[in-house]
């Protein structure tokens, strides 16, 4: 089964209940995205909702006899909004038909690489002649097995204006430094000293997340998890309607980077509320705009 099923409120499930959920797509989807892939096979992407924004997504191949072999399943978590607007790379991973995203947003430091979860889209558009590169349009999501609430970091209106200034400055650096700007590279190494200084100075008296508001850190060794921490600016409780377990929905804004995150609410400690941080492990899902 997939790791990430309880995400979206499958977390009883026995294996034959799966197949016939699965076989209950592919017989009567809400969707269906078809693409060619090659000269006898057409490749189809099959998605069900089974409530606000979750469902799961069949993919395979349609023969020539009209008959469709599934390939794989995921679940997934449709994101509102547009998360980045940089360029964006997508390749084919090797085992199958499925891709992944690469997008260098200077707002979190890292290459972000996720899971397209659009990937018919995506062929439809390959077909079309356009390149596995150059998208600029995408929006992130994530699904989460494991994360609790944090209380936010206490700041008057000043100090949060400071701390928007200097994010728009690093950020600014950053993008200088990617150009071959000698000096933006010095100042920004002279910031990160400066801030190990500082952290060095102030994890002897205080707790580090009374020190570091929000991060996006990899996670583990597959390309596509990430530790993340930030600001919930929105929430909401949601239904599985076919299960009928309760699911938690949550905006947040981690690095100025704000997308959507979807978990079992057995599997968060805690109870979200507009201010608080978020702190767990997210699969990143990415749809491409096209």
């Amino acid at each position: 089964m997939h790791s990430y099923l309880r995400a979206i409120g499958f977390s009883k499930l026995e294996q034959k209940e799966l197949d016939q959920i699965l076989q209950d797509v592919i017989a009567s989807c809400d969707e269906k995205k078809i693409a060619e892939q090659g000269k006898n096979e057409i490749f189809a992407e099959l998605s069900r909702y089974f409530g606000m924004n979750i469902g799961l997504r069949v993919c395979g191949t349609y023969d020539e006899q009209d008959q469709f072999r599934m390939e794989y399943y995921f679940p997934y978590f449709a994101g509102s909004g547009i998360t980045s607007q940089e360029d964006v790379m997508v390749e084919q991973r090797s085992e199958k038909v499925c891709f992944s995203g690469a997008c260098d947003d200077v707002r979190v430091g890292v290459t972000l690489i996720f899971y397209l979860a659009n990937a018919g889209e995506y062929l439809t558009e390959r077909t079309k002649g356009t390149p596995g590169e150059g998208f600029s349009n995408l929006t992130l999501s994530g699904l989460s097995t494991e994360g609790k609430i944090l209380l936010p970091i206490q700041k008057n209106i000043a100090q949060r204006e400071r701390d928007q200034q200097l994010t728009r400055k690093r950020t600014q650096m950053i993008y200088e430094a990617r150009r071959g700007n000698e000096e933006a590279m010095e100042n920004l190494t002279m910031d990160d000293m400066d801030t190990y200084a500082m952290i060095s100075r102030r994890i002897a008296n205080e707790d580090i997340f009374s020190i570091v508001d929000t991060y996006f850190m990899p996670y583990g060794m597959e390309c596509d998890r990430y530790n993340v921490m930030g600001e919930i600016l929105e929430w909401m409780e949601t239904t599985n309607k076919l299960t009928g377990e309760k699911l938690y929905q949550m905006t947040i804004n981690c690095n100025d980077l704000i997308f959507d995150i979807c978990m079992n609410q057995e599997d968060l400690m805690g109870i979200p509320e507009v201010g608080r941080r978020f702190k767990g492990i997210i699969w990143l899902q990415g749809s491409l705009n096209f």
